[in-house]
């Protein structure tokens, strides 16, 4: 290796993305702090273990890792390198399904996500309406 691929080579480790490290886990087993120990602190425990809590086969050792999170990062980071099986995961991220009509009650009554959600329940759909037409602000869509 000459002295122009070791420097691109530094460069690429000091800006570790997420996918890099997740395939690192999933695919290659190629340990990257290992490599640079200089890149544990750009680990983040906690959006690894969130990327790979969807997949069926992870679950049960991020559900551990989540609760010995106090672990260093390096110990958590080979633990998952070594005990995951070589596969291909893409899981989604996991996000929270969007309730429908829930920003106009928040604004309309001035209430927090969790008071709004209760009183969706209640509100019948002519209130419901009736709040809308209260924010229409007319013109065309």
């Amino acid at each position: 290796m000459n002295y122009g691929q070791q420097i691109l080579t530094y460069k690429l480790l000091d800006n570790m993305e997420l996918k890099e490290w997740l395939n690192s886990i999933n695919r290659t087993k190629k340990n990257l702090i290992d490599e640079d120990p200089s890149s544990e602190k750009e680990y983040a425990p906690y959006i690894i273990n969130k990327c790979l809590s969807g997949e069926i086969d992870c679950i049960m050792f991020v559900n551990e890792l989540n609760q010995y999170h106090f672990l260093p990062k390096k110990m958590q980071y080979d633990f998952l390198i070594n005990i995951l099986r070589v596969k291909r995961r893409y899981s989604p991220w996991i996000r929270k399904d969007k309730i429908k009509d829930l920003d106009i009650v928040k604004r309309y009554y001035g209430y927090s996500n969790e008071k709004a959600q209760q009183a969706l329940r209640i509100l019948t759909k002519e209130q419901l309406t009736f709040i809308k037409s209260k924010f229409e602000t007319g013109g065309t869509k």
